[in-house]
């Protein structure tokens, strides 16, 4: 996938240039080492010449690889590629180097050995370290959750090529976690090891349960009208829609053009946040995140005593939970119930006070005399700033769902996912435990993610506390 995701492209172009400068910086100090023939770890007085020649050099790389635009398809390039294109750009930093130290007379106070050194040493460190950068990437977005998950719609005749072109691509920033074949029932057979999941008559129905980030449907031929269901059901759970322009007359307006795997694609969503502002939204997170962690290793000793003195059994307690766009994580609280709680849960769901999926119980005889405490004071979710700073969850976002309460999820409320979620939200700082309605909580949600902004997660953290303060909502 070469353009279709800001963000994306911005991992892959900084990245490469930090190791380009990180190899610059290796190599200018063995190439003193190598001319000065002296001992690694021996201190080096560098010369205000050979600060010039570095500052260079510096430069130059910014300027041959990131303003000529040098990274493009940096991923896409094949190892011998890979060594043409380093070969060519330390030739330019030599010639860049040569020429400072001629036009400035550098000639008595610079090493032209030196220079040579640097040039050898800096081409094979490039060299090896951008591989080993390609290669760390590739295998950590393969396995992370921050890969966006890709479902493919296509039809029989047409996978061929879409399976060619995903292949030329080498895309690293995203994984195909299924195909729907559109024109026949191949349900269960698996492609190149990926599994055919759905087809064109369940394919919403099977999406809902699914993590999927974006939607991509290659489907020449295919009825406007079932383009327009799938694009249109899609959006309503928070997915990002391609839509390849060979068909282009659906109606549902489109954000814009973009790039999928070499296929010129239409581009469909409800909302699409700035990645600049996702990338502060998550510095945001790991700060507090870490700021919170120190208050609760703090907090932590004395509130382990309570649980153990009030009730046996663990201190922390974990449970899968549905995270964005379904992924499922763990999450993390101190334990506030009796361990039995999840058994009883059954037993008491005809006493549920909330209207809809969510179970809300006043007195619940499930919760412990420490459990109601740190309930109300929301100690017992302290734990998760775990989750934000692992980046499960947001230190603002909506309330991370049950996997029972996800199963029963419809389209409309699948899109309250389409976001990372928080330890806080909307939610709780407008009555939490005073709000019965499932349908509210979803209205909160949406109208988080339709009208967010970084203003509103620092307003909304301060009306938490306090919420949390004066006991507002909570129970």
């Amino acid at each position: 996938m070469k353009t279709y995701n800001k963000k994306h492209k911005v991992v892959e172009v900084y990245g490469a240039l930090l190791v380009d400068l990180f190899c610059i910086a290796v190599s200018f100090i063995a190439a003193y080492q190598m001319r000065l023939k002296l001992p690694f770890g021996v201190h080096i007085n560098s010369t205000e010449a050979g600060s010039q020649i570095f500052a260079v050099c510096i430069a130059g790389c910014v300027i041959y690889n990131l303003m000529a635009n040098r990274y493009h398809h940096f991923f896409q390039r094949g190892m011998f590629d890979e060594a043409v294109e380093v070969i060519k750009y330390n030739i330019f930093l030599f010639v860049a180097a040569s020429a400072c130290v001629y036009l400035f007379r550098l000639e008595g106070d610079f090493s032209r050995l030196m220079l040579g050194y640097f040039t050898v040493v800096n081409t094979i460190a490039a060299y090896l370290c951008r591989s080993i950068f390609k290669g760390f990437i590739r295998k950590h977005y393969r396995t992370s959750k921050g890969s966006d998950k890709v479902l493919i719609m296509t039809s029989s005749d047409e996978l061929p090529t879409v399976q060619e072109h995903i292949c030329e691509d080498k895309g690293w920033s995203y994984e195909i976690i299924g195909y729907v074949i559109t024109d026949k029932d191949m349900t269960g057979q698996k492609i190149d090891n990926i599994p055919v999941v759905a087809n064109a008559d369940n394919v919403i129905d099977v999406a809902r349960q699914m993590p999927i980030d974006i939607l991509f449907l290659h489907c020449p031929g295919e009825k406007k009208e079932n383009l327009e269901l799938w694009v249109q059901s899609f959006m309503v759970m928070g997915v990002r829609c391609y839509n390849s322009v060979q068909r282009f007359s659906i109606e549902t307006p489109f954000i814009g053009t973009n790039n999928f795997a070499d296929f010129p694609v239409l581009f469909y969503a409800m909302n699409e946040i700035d990645y600049r502002r996702r990338i502060v939204k998550r510095l945001m997170d790991i700060v507090g995140g870490m700021f919170g962690l120190i208050g609760t290793a703090i907090l932590t000793p004395f509130i382990a005593l309570a649980i153990k003195i009030d009730s046996p059994g663990p201190v922390f307690f974990a449970q899968p939970r549905i995270g964005k766009n379904g992924r499922r994580f763990k999450i993390y609280k101190f334990r506030s119930m009796y361990i039995d709680a999840e058994e009883r849960k059954k037993e008491l769901m005809a006493q549920n006070e909330m209207s809809g999926l969510m179970f809300k119980m006043e007195k619940d005889p499930r919760i412990t005399k420490v459990g109601d405490f740190i309930r109300k004071t929301s100690i017992d979710e302290l734990p998760q700033f775990w989750n934000v700073v692992k980046g499960d969850m947001s230190l603002v976002g909506t309330r991370p769902p049950t996997v029972d309460e996800f199963e029963r999820y419809n389209i409309y409320y699948r899109r309250r996912l389409s976001i990372t979620p928080g330890l806080t939200g909307m939610w709780q700082v407008s009555g939490r435990s005073d709000i019965k309605d499932f349908d509210e909580v979803v209205k909160l949600d949406l109208q988080y993610i339709d009208n967010w902004s970084l203003r509103k997660d620092v307003k909304i953290i301060f009306q938490t506390i306090g919420v949390v303060l004066f006991r507002k909502g909570s129970r």
